[in-house]
């Protein structure tokens, strides 16, 4: 490749990762959660009912990485700091958690997850939080039966689920709608 052709690559590059870091500055944490779930205010065209009762289900099954804080849980944190912060009452924010497959391991206590990856689990805090801000946490049990996970592994708060289908119909069934993201 000619010299040419990498300088503009680099250019190209440069442009773009400046202009993803330009806005981070905006984010901020709180006002539910302090440590987690960081957002941005911004113009709404969306009108936000301050009355709403949000029910939202949220679905994983990645697994974060070995000691790192998995960011699909802290999506929760996020949604629940960002629509607090716009004027929903946090007693209206109804969310649950479902998970399956290798995101399981996410939800051992901290003993159990040092065993199997030499790390402490950094999602404990995190979904303590979250259970604290009226999150339900369910395990699919079809995973766990898979991954030799049980309920005495999981951290306190944390329930199994026959599965995470079974989970999603009850919670489809009590209202919560499943977040696409």
């Amino acid at each position: 490749m000619s010299l040419f052709i990498r300088l503009i690559i680099f250019v190209i590059s440069l442009a773009i990762s400046q202009s993803v870091i330009a806005g981070a500055d905006k984010f901020v944490l709180g006002p539910v959660i302090k440590s987690y779930g960081k957002h941005a205010a911004v113009q709404q065209d969306l009108v936000l009912n301050e009355t709403a009762k949000l029910k939202v289900a949220f679905d994983i099954s990645e697994q974060s990485k070995a000691g790192e804080v998995n960011r699909k849980i802290e999506t929760l944190a996020r949604f629940i700091n960002m629509h607090v912060a716009n004027g929903i009452k946090p007693e209206n924010i109804h969310l649950a958690l479902v998970v399956h497959g290798k995101a399981g391991f996410d939800l051992l206590k901290n003993s159990q997850y040092q065993a199997k990856f030499q790390h402490d689990n950094a999602n404990a805090e995190l979904l303590r939080q979250l259970m604290l801000n009226q999150v339900e946490v369910y395990l699919c049990g079809q995973s766990a039966a898979y991954y030799d996970l049980d309920n005495d592994m999981l951290l306190p708060g944390a329930k199994m689920a026959l599965s995470a289908m079974t989970a999603h119909a009850v919670l489809h069934n009590n209202g919560y709608h499943l977040n696409p993201f």
